[in-house]
């Protein structure tokens, strides 16, 4: 049975889209719309802790220009403390648009913020920033000499985008090294979202075992591919499927490849700001009872933790490796009628079993660090780890029948 994606239903690291009316808006009119769409769907009710109306009036008269409510708007939404909910500019907003649609510019890496932090949560595959060497995790000191100590996501992500050629030098603090500067050069990158190959040569995958690599889920196609993948793959007794360094993607994806593996239960759970609960669950046929292992890591985000959460709490597959990311937050992209934008949380989600994995993270069932010598080594002790369990899960469907 195949599934169809529905365009534009939900988008990059667990958001859904929502589109503004088109027309010309003062900055005074801007500055309102923000104000009310985090009023209307914020989901912490108390916007963290303070009185949201104080906000309404406070630059009255005073913005003249697009920038004026810009810079209001930026202060506005730093009293949330959430760096996922924030305010794009046309160009940043324009760029957004194009990266969901699978087009790139820059180096390939997706940043976030941990404790103040800005960090690598994961390069994307075969991206400048992977070449370069760049690990998930990683602490970003310093943009092009500048210190990015209480930089905001969209201005650090706006310092390392650029033209294809050209470069941009990173200083890296890595636990455990000494800091190091790297020099990368942008490109224009391809995002590709699944494929069948191991990230190291020297990885050699059982020729009965499937292993399938899904590297984010940005790709539309995502979905219907791995389930191509599936559907061929009568003559083998159990999948790997490697969420390592996947950084997220389209929501419906997640719910789509989670339910392609689950016969029934619940996918995932999702809360407002009402309290009010919506809950998904598996209601196609199953492709596949094969047994499955799953891979990931600390780079491992958002619509990875929604598959690998479900997979493991309906107990149908085994999670190997490290403790994934935590980003347990649904975000809403607005479009805003300057063709600007906004990313407004709206919903925490739930694993099936009620957990709330934000700043948490799944713990995997089994765990293996991939120390800085395996990589060096291209000695991927994760995944061996991986095809010894599905070969002891195989044996055993196969001694009951």
């Amino acid at each position: 049975m195949k599934r169809f994606l529905k365009p534009g239903l939900a988008i990059i690291a667990a958001l859904y889209i929502t589109c503004g009316t088109a027309f010309a808006a003062t900055p005074a009119e801007l500055y309102d719309d923000v104000w009310k769409i985090v009023n209307k769907k914020y989901y912490d009710p108390t916007n963290n802790c303070q009185d949201w109306d104080k906000w309404r009036y406070r630059y009255d008269h005073k913005l003249k220009t697009a920038e004026d409510a810009y810079v209001a708007i930026d202060t506005m939404l730093a009293s949330l403390n959430d760096p996922y909910t924030r305010f794009l500019q046309p160009k940043e907003f324009s760029e957004e648009t194009q990266s969901i649609k699978g087009s790139l510019k820059g180096i390939g890496t997706q940043i976030g913020i941990r404790d103040g932090n800005l960090v690598i949560i994961a390069p994307l595959e075969d991206s400048p920033a992977e070449r370069a060497g760049l690990l998930a995790d990683d602490q970003i000191l310093e943009i092009n000499g500048e210190s990015t100590k209480g930089i905001s996501i969209d201005a650090a992500a706006d310092k390392i985008r650029g033209e294809k050629g050209t470069a941009v030098t990173l200083l890296i603090q890595r636990k455990g090294v000494p800091n190091k500067t790297y020099s990368i050069v942008r490109d224009e990158i391809e995002v590709k979202s699944v494929s069948t190959k191991p990230p190291f040569e020297t990885s050699k995958i059982p020729d009965d075992i499937q292993y399938i690599r899904l590297s984010s889920f940005i790709s539309k196609n995502a979905a219907a591919e791995v389930e191509t993948i599936l559907n061929n793959s009568a003559d083998k007794k159990g999948f790997i499927i490697d969420l390592r360094s996947n950084p997220g993607g389209l929501l419906t994806n997640a719910i789509y490849i989670s339910d392609m593996l689950l016969r029934n239960g619940v996918i995932v759970s999702t809360v407002d700001r009402d309290h009010y609960k919506n809950t998904t669950k598996a209601r196609f046929e199953q492709v596949t009872s094969k047994p499955i292992v799953v891979l990931i890591n600390k780079g491992s985000a958002s619509a990875s933790e929604i598959l690998s959460g479900a997979l493991k709490d309906n107990h149908r597959a085994t999670i190997v490796g490290e403790q994934s990311f935590g980003k347990g937050l649904v975000q809403e992209i607005n479009k805003l009628p300057d063709e600007s934008g906004m990313n407004i949380t709206i919903q925490r989600y739930l694993t099936p079993s009620g957990n709330d994995i934000h700043k948490k993270g799944i713990i995997p069932d089994i765990t293996v660090e991939l120390t800085k010598e395996n990589v060096e080594a291209k000695d991927d002790v994760q995944l061996k780890k991986a095809i010894e369990v599905l070969e002891q899960m195989t044996c055993l469907v196969q001694k009951n029948g």
